[in-house]
């Protein structure tokens, strides 16, 4: 049997890369950060060229973060534009590669098993690393870096840690090598799955590089991290169980429909509640056109908080991690509920009152709504959705049967070919965001 062999490739600085090729721009030289200037300065950077990289700014910072005295271009996200150029290359990759052996992991980024390939293509995994990197320069101008390893888990870490110091931008690690090049290795953050908050609790426990990790006693840290020690555990020593063929046939055994967005400024309580009727409306139309309906249904409020009063709660601190400072340990102010409903229904009226009643339940009078997140849960086939005595079938019909009427006029004509009255109020958001492609203009 061959011997596993996984690549993770990553297009550089995708987006702002995309723009710069676009402009005929080297991403290299060129100072250019991808967000939208009709925003206030605290708008996040999505992506920044490694030239801005090379003169000490941060990825993923926010606009009033670049230092003044750097000359910059930015530009508005175009996700369509992303999503074209993604394609484009995933579709070089089926070139040589059957999908059952691919597993796209974000827009920028996936994952091949090369082990049925090697004798095949008559290549090494290196050379053919190079060639994929090189076929997606030649083809889109977009610079691509690799990581190889004998699991997912180590192409991966070979991709973020050593990948950007080799002279070739292809990291690779096997069990042995990750011993000596990662257990030392800092900020922990680095290393995949590893995020601030899991950092700072291996910190209580005196680890803050995976080599210490891997001398934790299991038993210690199945107390702590319960069922997801033994991954952790495993990723001290390099370890990884998933295939690319596990992945494949993987089907999640709980389904949910979720809708969220931030709003482009501070809404007051009652200019949210418009947004929550719109976003349940949407929500909506989303179960009837894929034929489900919910058994539960969640609603989260963010609001609006000063960072420095944030910073002045005696738990809060800063903390590093690798990506940038993040604070943590904030009493950062939140809201929320989840229902459990009588039984499945996708019914406007039905899940239009429980959404706007649980709005109402937890809305803090007096603060700022910034962030809203609505979830529908328990999905079923809409047709096993039981009835009841109570039940008005002939309206549930008649309800049904509008919604995907609506649903194809949109899908017909644009989504914003019908819009219910409360999309016409000035703090409405629902008009603009149906002309955005996750959550930013097209």
């Amino acid at each position: 049997m061959a011997q596993k062999t996984y690549i993770c490739i990553d297009l550089k600085t995708f987006y702002a890369s995309v723009e710069c090729v676009d402009r005929g721009c080297d991403p290299f030289t060129t100072n250019l950060v991808v967000a939208d200037p009709d925003r206030s300065h605290t708008t996040i950077c999505l992506a920044i060229t490694p030239a801005m990289k090379a003169l000490g700014v941060r990825n993923r910072c926010r606009l009033f973060e670049i230092p003044p005295d750097v000359r910059y271009r930015a530009v508005r996200p175009r996700m369509r534009r992303y999503m074209e150029v993604s394609a484009q290359i995933y579709g070089l990759y089926l070139r040589y590669f059957s999908p059952q052996d691919v597993h796209v992991y974000s827009v920028d980024e996936c994952f091949i098993d090369l082990a049925p390939y090697v004798v095949l293509y008559g290549r090494t995994p290196r050379q053919m690393a190079r060639d994929l990197m090189d076929l997606v320069m030649r083809e889109t101008g977009i610079c691509a870096t690799a990581g190889l390893g004998p699991n997912l888990f180590l192409a991966k870490v070979a991709l973020d840690v050593t990948a950007k110091h080799a002279p070739d931008n292809i990291g690779e690690l096997d069990e042995e090598l990750y011993k000596v090049r990662i257990w030392p290795h800092r900020p922990i953050t680095d290393i995949w799955g590893i995020g601030p908050g899991i950092a700072r609790r291996l910190a209580r426990m005196g680890a803050d590089r995976m080599g210490q990790v891997a001398m934790l006693d299991p038993a210690m840290l199945r107390r702590e991290f319960g069922v997801n020690a033994e991954i952790l555990y495993d990723h001290a020593w390099g370890r990884e169980e998933c295939t690319m063929a596990q992945i494949k046939a993987y089907r999640p055994k709980a389904h949910s429909c979720c809708s969220g967005q931030v709003l482009p400024r501070d809404y007051a309580t009652a200019e949210a509640r418009t947004v929550v009727r719109e976003m349940a409306d949407g929500l909506v139309l989303d179960l009837v056109e894929k034929g489900v309906a919910c058994s539960q249904v969640s609603l989260s409020l963010g609001y609006a908080f000063d960072r420095a009063e944030l910073m002045a709660q005696q738990e809060a601190r800063l903390f590093e991690a690798g990506h940038g400072t993040q604070m943590v340990g904030a009493r950062v102010p939140t809201s929320g509920a989840s229902h459990k409903l009588a039984g499945p229904t996708n019914s406007r009226e039905e899940l239009m009152a429980q959404f706007l009643g649980i709005f109402d339940q937890v809305a803090v009078p007096g603060l700022k709504v910034r962030r809203i997140n609505l979830g529908a849960g328990g999905l079923v086939p809409e047709e096993l959705a039981p009835l009841s005595l109570l039940d008005d079938v002939e309206r549930q019909a008649q309800e049904r049967s509008l919604s995907r009427t609506t649903t194809a006029i949109k899908r017909r004509f644009g989504r914003n070919a019908l819009v219910r009255g409360a999309s016409l109020r000035d703090e409405a958001t629902g008009r603009e965001r149906n002309q955005q492609v996750g959550g930013h203009h097209e």
